[in-house]
């Protein structure tokens, strides 16, 4: 009982409009001339579409121009042909060869272009949950048939869910940006991403911030002559500064979320625009490139920053007034090199962040979707945040030594007494005396952070969605 699929080899209008005029006269159950919500549910449940969540709703918001919540025939029929008109433009895109059908390797070609490496059976699985009469391959028919009543136009919502969101803020700011597809920019839906996601990072940083000033301390104070324990630390703290002291750096440190991110953003697009072979295209290992390269360059924009995060988060009571204070007394004291102590193992840190990182996630989607991925490419948020912090904890794991490196640096004062050591030799030393694990210390509530902290970001994140209104 689906009477449009009579008319989709014949093209012409009066049958088009025919066949719509049936299929709304089967969804409008109390014949009031309308379809709402729950007529649109139901009846196409009825008729064997598998329909998502707040799809229904979706359709009828965005057919409905008189705001009445409900479709009349002409609202329902426009609807219908303007998506029709995107499904076909989607359609001749994916069909590279232009027969008329769309087999895996189209699939493939297409999500790579959009910066998704699937493998072959993934691409395989994506056309069976399509292909009706078991062609493997996916004629207009199928592809009309399939999407017509549900809005996930394109392979981008796949890949929307995959897209390893960097909306999980952990604190240490070494990932590739988003990809944003040119619709989003388009729309200047990409900056409202970036705002939801800095504000997601503000309060996850505020929030996990006593674990990250204990973290610094450790780095910076903890050896084997002087063990520092997580409640003896906080006890520590609390004794010489009251409650506020443990939040101590975390001005700076929620302050240079928004410069970074934009920097990062802008030289993320030029850098790819730089280094991709085919315009428009960018392969899996270029967009690790390019990313790199924009995690560097906004770095090395914000370093004094990180200086002075490191320096205000270890300041003792009364040190420095604020950030301005801070500022000034670094500069008259050490000069402008200061700003910059610790950059060199900070920039080598990014490589194996992101690499790892990187690697872990696309191993952890891949191994998802060739086990998963049955009835839907969409894997739930659990999941999603799952494989995002075991690949972000994976990075962070190898590129921690350098870390501590940089921590150590940032917090020498040019004062008479500390010696100044570079990278190579502090190295040395810390090994020399506090073997391999000294240049793990403060892992414990670093760990401790990434949960509270993902958590946290998720959470901020689709609200500030929502209220910025970026549907999903």
């Amino acid at each position: 009982s689906r009477p449009w699929l009579l008319f989709t080899d014949c093209q012409c209008a009066e049958d088009a409009s025919k066949a719509y005029e049936e299929l709304f006269a089967q969804l409008d159950t109390n014949r009031d001339g309308k379809v709402d919500v729950s007529e649109l549910k139901a009846g196409l449940t009825a008729m064997g579409f598998k329909i998502g969540k707040g799809v229904a709703q979706k359709i009828v918001s965005s057919g409905d121009q008189d705001k009445d919540d409900k479709l009349d025939f002409s609202e329902f029929s426009k609807y219908l042909k303007e998506h029709e008109k995107k499904l076909q433009l989607t359609f001749k895109s994916l069909d590279k060869n232009n027969d008329g059908r769309i087999d895996f390797m189209e699939i493939k070609q297409s999500l790579a272009d959009l910066g998704v490496e699937v493998t072959k059976e993934d691409a395989k699985k994506i056309l069976k949950s399509i292909d009706v009469d078991g062609t493997m391959t996916v004629d207009w028919n199928e592809w009309r048939e399939h999407f017509l009543f549900n809005p996930a136009t394109n392979l981008q919502e796949i890949i929307r869910y995959w897209k390893h969101s960097t909306v999980l803020d952990i604190g240490d700011s070494l990932t590739i940006p988003d990809e944003f597809t040119e619709d989003e920019k388009t729309t200047g839906l990409w900056w409202k991403q970036l705002a939801a996601g800095a504000m997601a990072g503000a309060v996850s940083r505020t929030g996990t911030a006593p674990l990250d000033r204990m973290k610094v301390f450790m780095q910076v104070h903890a050896s084997k002559s002087n063990q520092i324990s997580l409640v003896g630390g906080f006890k520590q703290m609390l004794k010489e500064g009251g409650v506020t002291s443990l939040w101590r750096g975390n001005g700076v440190n929620v302050l240079k979320i928004a410069p970074e991110t934009a920097i990062k953003f802008m030289a993320y697009e030029q850098y790819k625009k730089l280094l991709s072979t085919e315009p428009g295209k960018i392969k899996t290992h270029e967009r690790f490139m390019a990313g790199s390269l924009a995690g560097a360059t906004a770095q090395t924009a914000i370093y004094p920053m990180e200086v002075m995060k490191t320096r205000l988060t270890l300041r003792k009571t009364g040190q420095y007034s604020g950030m301005f204070d801070c500022a000034k007394k670094i500069l008259k004291n050490e000069g402008v090199k200061a700003f910059y102590k610790g950059y060199v193992p900070n920039i080598l840190g990014i490589i194996p962040y992101a690499g790892i990182d990187l690697a872990v996630y696309e191993s952890l989607k891949n191994f998802w979707l060739s086990r998963y991925a049955k009835d839907t490419a969409n894997p739930g948020v659990l999941v999603l945040l799952g494989c995002g912090t075991i690949s972000s904890t994976c990075g962070q794991l190898a590129s921690y030594p350098l870390a501590l490196i940089r921590t150590r640096m940032q917090a020498q004062a040019s004062v008479e007494g500390s010696e100044q050591l570079p990278m190579s030799r502090m190295v040395k030393k810390i090994l020399e005396k506090e073997g391999f694990f000294g240049l793990y210390r403060g892992i414990l509530p670093n760990f401790m952070k990434v949960i509270p902290a993902v958590s946290i970001s998720y959470v901020v994140y689709e609200y500030m969605r929502s209220g910025l209104g970026i549907q999903k």
